[in-house]
Protein backbone atom coordinates (compact mmCIF):
# COMPACT_ATOMS: atom_id res chain seq x y z
CA UNK A 1 0.00 0.00 0.00
CA UNK A 2 2.65 2.19 0.69
CA UNK A 3 6.39 1.87 -0.05
CA UNK A 4 8.92 4.28 1.32
CA UNK A 5 12.47 3.94 -0.17
CA UNK A 6 15.71 6.00 0.67
CA UNK A 7 13.71 8.71 1.88
CA UNK A 8 16.13 11.74 2.71
CA UNK A 9 14.43 15.42 3.34
CA UNK A 10 17.55 18.19 3.78
CA UNK A 11 17.18 21.65 4.95
CA UNK A 12 20.19 23.50 3.77
CA UNK A 13 22.82 21.24 5.26
CA UNK A 14 21.31 20.04 8.00
CA UNK A 15 20.01 16.18 7.19
CA UNK A 16 16.48 15.85 8.97
CA UNK A 17 15.75 12.24 7.50
CA UNK A 18 18.42 10.08 6.06
CA UNK A 19 18.00 7.56 4.30
CA UNK A 20 14.36 5.74 5.62
CA UNK A 21 12.75 2.73 4.39
CA UNK A 22 9.41 1.09 5.47
CA UNK A 23 6.36 -0.41 3.98
CA UNK A 24 2.73 -0.50 5.09
CA UNK A 25 0.97 -3.47 3.93
CA UNK A 26 -3.02 -2.95 3.53
CA UNK A 27 -4.52 -3.63 7.34
CA UNK A 28 -1.54 -3.21 8.74
CA UNK A 29 -1.10 -0.96 11.85
CA UNK A 30 2.94 0.47 12.15
CA UNK A 31 4.15 2.80 14.23
CA UNK A 32 7.08 5.33 14.41
CA UNK A 33 8.94 6.19 17.09
CA UNK A 34 12.03 8.28 18.26
CA UNK A 35 13.04 11.04 20.00
CA UNK A 36 11.87 14.35 19.95
CA UNK A 37 13.74 15.90 16.92
CA UNK A 38 14.13 12.56 15.40
CA UNK A 39 12.47 13.34 12.14
CA UNK A 40 8.99 11.79 12.67
CA UNK A 41 7.13 14.78 12.00
CA UNK A 42 8.93 15.97 8.93
CA UNK A 43 8.66 11.93 7.56
CA UNK A 44 4.94 12.84 7.97
CA UNK A 45 5.27 16.00 6.17
CA UNK A 46 7.04 14.80 3.25
CA UNK A 47 4.48 11.76 3.28
CA UNK A 48 1.48 14.23 3.17
CA UNK A 49 3.15 16.77 0.40
CA UNK A 50 4.05 19.37 3.17
CA UNK A 51 7.66 19.38 2.23
CA UNK A 52 9.58 17.41 -0.53
CA UNK A 53 11.95 15.03 -0.24
CA UNK A 54 15.68 15.59 -1.14
CA UNK A 55 15.86 12.15 -2.40
CA UNK A 56 13.90 8.75 -2.33
CA UNK A 57 10.95 7.60 -3.71
CA UNK A 58 7.72 7.72 -2.17
CA UNK A 59 4.93 4.88 -3.44
CA UNK A 60 0.99 4.94 -2.86
CA UNK A 61 -0.71 2.04 -4.27
CA UNK A 62 1.85 1.82 -6.75
CA UNK A 63 1.66 5.21 -7.88
CA UNK A 64 4.80 7.60 -7.31
CA UNK A 65 3.16 10.18 -4.96
CA UNK A 66 6.74 12.81 -4.12
CA UNK A 67 5.89 16.00 -4.52
CA UNK A 68 2.54 15.81 -5.31
CA UNK A 69 0.11 18.66 -3.61
CA UNK A 70 -0.91 17.91 0.02
CA UNK A 71 -4.37 18.39 -1.95
CA UNK A 72 -3.75 15.72 -4.49
CA UNK A 73 -2.48 12.89 -1.91
CA UNK A 74 -5.07 13.18 0.06
CA UNK A 75 -7.92 12.99 -3.21
CA UNK A 76 -5.54 9.85 -3.98
CA UNK A 77 -6.85 8.23 -0.63
CA UNK A 78 -4.13 8.81 2.06
CA UNK A 79 -4.90 11.72 4.90
CA UNK A 80 -3.22 12.41 8.09
CA UNK A 81 -3.62 14.42 11.20
CA UNK A 82 -1.29 16.76 12.52
CA UNK A 83 0.54 17.14 16.23
CA UNK A 84 -1.33 20.35 16.92
CA UNK A 85 -5.35 20.77 15.59
CA UNK A 86 -5.64 23.93 14.18
CA UNK A 87 -10.13 23.85 13.48
CA UNK A 88 -11.72 27.01 12.10
CA UNK A 89 -12.26 27.89 15.57
CA UNK A 90 -15.21 30.55 14.97
CA UNK A 91 -17.07 27.10 12.60
CA UNK A 92 -18.89 24.47 14.27
CA UNK A 93 -17.50 21.28 14.91
CA UNK A 94 -19.82 19.23 12.21
CA UNK A 95 -18.27 22.56 9.59
CA UNK A 96 -14.77 21.60 10.31
CA UNK A 97 -15.07 18.62 9.72
CA UNK A 98 -17.80 18.88 7.03
CA UNK A 99 -15.35 21.28 4.94
CA UNK A 100 -12.76 18.46 5.23
CA UNK A 101 -14.71 15.99 3.58
CA UNK A 102 -15.88 18.19 0.89
CA UNK A 103 -12.16 19.45 -0.30
CA UNK A 104 -10.70 15.98 0.76
CA UNK A 105 -12.60 14.40 -2.23
CA UNK A 106 -11.91 17.01 -4.72
CA UNK A 107 -15.00 19.09 -4.11
CA UNK A 108 -16.82 15.96 -5.85
CA UNK A 109 -19.15 15.52 -3.33
CA UNK A 110 -22.29 17.45 -2.39
CA UNK A 111 -22.67 19.09 0.75
CA UNK A 112 -25.36 16.70 2.11
CA UNK A 113 -22.87 13.41 1.22
CA UNK A 114 -20.04 16.02 3.08
CA UNK A 115 -22.08 16.21 6.03
CA UNK A 116 -23.51 12.80 6.17
CA UNK A 117 -19.36 11.67 6.27
CA UNK A 118 -18.87 14.04 9.10
CA UNK A 119 -21.97 12.72 11.23
CA UNK A 120 -20.52 9.18 11.02
CA UNK A 121 -16.82 10.48 11.57
CA UNK A 122 -18.05 12.25 14.59
CA UNK A 123 -20.12 9.66 15.85
CA UNK A 124 -16.92 7.65 15.50
CA UNK A 125 -14.39 9.62 17.58
CA UNK A 126 -17.42 10.22 20.21
CA UNK A 127 -18.15 14.22 19.33
CA UNK A 128 -21.16 13.89 17.62
CA UNK A 129 -23.37 14.92 20.36
CA UNK A 130 -21.40 18.16 20.63
CA UNK A 131 -21.26 18.76 16.52
CA UNK A 132 -23.39 22.13 16.44
CA UNK A 133 -21.05 23.92 18.99
CA UNK A 134 -18.25 26.10 17.90
CA UNK A 135 -14.79 24.51 17.93
CA UNK A 136 -13.48 27.41 20.53
CA UNK A 137 -15.27 25.40 22.93
CA UNK A 138 -13.13 22.30 22.77
CA UNK A 139 -10.56 21.61 25.30
CA UNK A 140 -6.97 19.80 24.09
CA UNK A 141 -8.82 16.03 24.39
CA UNK A 142 -11.75 17.75 22.03
CA UNK A 143 -9.34 19.05 19.68
CA UNK A 144 -7.46 15.59 18.91
CA UNK A 145 -10.77 14.25 18.86
CA UNK A 146 -11.84 16.54 16.18
CA UNK A 147 -8.38 16.48 14.15
CA UNK A 148 -9.14 12.48 13.70
CA UNK A 149 -12.54 13.09 12.80
CA UNK A 150 -11.46 15.79 10.28
CA UNK A 151 -8.80 13.25 8.70
CA UNK A 152 -11.57 10.20 8.68
CA UNK A 153 -14.11 12.28 6.57
CA UNK A 154 -12.12 11.89 3.78
CA UNK A 155 -12.58 8.07 3.95
CA UNK A 156 -9.01 7.87 3.23
CA UNK A 157 -7.64 4.28 2.49
CA UNK A 158 -4.19 4.95 4.42
CA UNK A 159 -4.31 7.48 7.62
CA UNK A 160 -0.87 8.99 8.95
CA UNK A 161 -2.04 9.65 12.61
Amino acid sequence: MLVVDDLTKRFGGFVAVSHVSFEVQEGEILGLIGPNGSGKSTIFNVLSGALRSSAGSIKFEGREIGGLAPQKICHLGLSRTFQIPRPFRKLSIIENVGLAAFYGYGRTISRSEAWGLAEESLELVGLSGDSGATADVLGAAGLKKLELARALATQPRLLLA
